[in-house]
């Protein structure tokens, strides 16, 4: 038994001495601002402060991370623009945005090109090393970005003021709130709907006032925005899925050390794990208790329901033009 225990030490021992371990950082004081949209207490907010403190403790504090939250410094569009000039060297999009910059992130906004189901394989994808990863690392570099963090955004679900959502058909005759997106605009017209493009700062108003009856987005953003005052209906259709992308400007990216980019793609990379794992569902567990608690109905779709609104929206795919390529990446992770 003794011997046993001995080999059992020496073992543990030879596996921890060969686990790779991070260098002390020894190189210059860096600080640089990182800029996203998203309001405190949400985990797309929570995912980035994470960031920001593992770039600290991973550097001994030599780099610093200042993080503009809630739209301090900009929309979206605004945000990834300033990093594209090199004015902001960081800033964060949700990947439908990012279609303002290539179409080719377009591709997540397709209706049902991935599914809550596959999820582990997208990640693998699209994380560090992953087939989505390398295609779009090249497409953001060629419009001057470098893809920092793939933080997670999640499935957006179709919700009403005006009648109960148990299937798709009911969201017909629906005013329902898009954004600027083609497809969005395409996917509420595929569904009957009435497409109403609104400014997201404006939507909360106007579902008041009943400019709008339906909209969608994921519960934690909606929660977050608190319109769960106003609605009263859920359905998770979980018609498409979006992420929260930190992109950098290339050219500063490129004259950072190599120590330094070592220590911010390890911190991006934790960052995202835990968001993965603690922090979004955190926050969807809270923002489904917070729609109960304000009288919201909720209605979770079942397989034979997700295949109605899938059917319904398929022809949207063939109004947008992208890569077949692209679409085979996507697909091949819904296996």
């Amino acid at each position: 038994m003794k011997r046993a225990a001995m080999l059992v030490a020496a073992l543990l021992m030879t596996v921890a001495l060969a686990a790779p371990v991070q260098a002390a950082y020894d190189g210059p004081k860096i600080k640089f601002r990182l800029a996203h949209t998203t309001p405190p207490g949400n985990h797309i907010t929570l995912a980035y402060q994470k960031f920001a403190d593992l770039v600290a403790e991973k550097s001994g504090g030599k780099i610093t991370v200042q993080v503009f939250p809630n739209a301090i410094l900009g929309s979206d569009r605004v945000l990834v623009e300033g990093a594209q000039k090199g004015t902001l060297e960081i800033g964060v999009s949700s990947t439908p945005n990012l279609a303002n910059f290539s179409k080719l992130y377009s591709v997540f906004d397709l209706p049902y090109i991935t599914s809550p189901k596959f999820q582990k394989n997208l990640y693998s994808a699209i994380d560090p090393g992953g087939t989505l990863y390398d295609y779009f690392l090249k497409v953001a570099n060629d419009v001057g970005l470098q893809p920092i963090m793939y933080a997670e955004y999640g499935y957006r679900h179709f919700v009403s003021v005006k009648r109960p959502l148990g299937k798709a058909s009911d969201l017909a005759g629906l005013k329902m709130r898009t954004t600027d997106s083609p497809v969005e605009v395409g996917v509420a017209k595929a569904l009957n709907t009435n497409p109403s493009p609104i400014a997201w700062g404006e939507v909360y108003t106007a579902l008041q006032q009943g400019t709008i009856d339906a909209e969608g987005n994921t519960f934690p953003h909606l929660f977050g925005a608190k319109h769960h005052e106003v609605l009263k209906y859920a359905i998770t259709s979980a018609h498409n899925y979006g992420m929260q992308v930190a992109m950098a400007n290339k050219a500063w990216w490129d004259g950072l050390p190599d120590a330094a980019k070592q220590i911010i793609n390890a911190a991006a990379r934790e960052a995202t794990q835990y968001q993965r794992d603690v922090l979004y569902p955190e926050n969807e567990k809270a923002a489904r208790e917070g729609f109960n608690k304000a009288g919201i109905t909720i209605h979770d779709a079942t397989d034979a329901e997700i295949d109605e609104f899938r059917k319904l929206t398929r022809p949207v795919w063939d109004t947008v033009t992208l890569p077949a390529e692209l679409i085979k990446l996507v697909q091949d992770t819904q296996k």
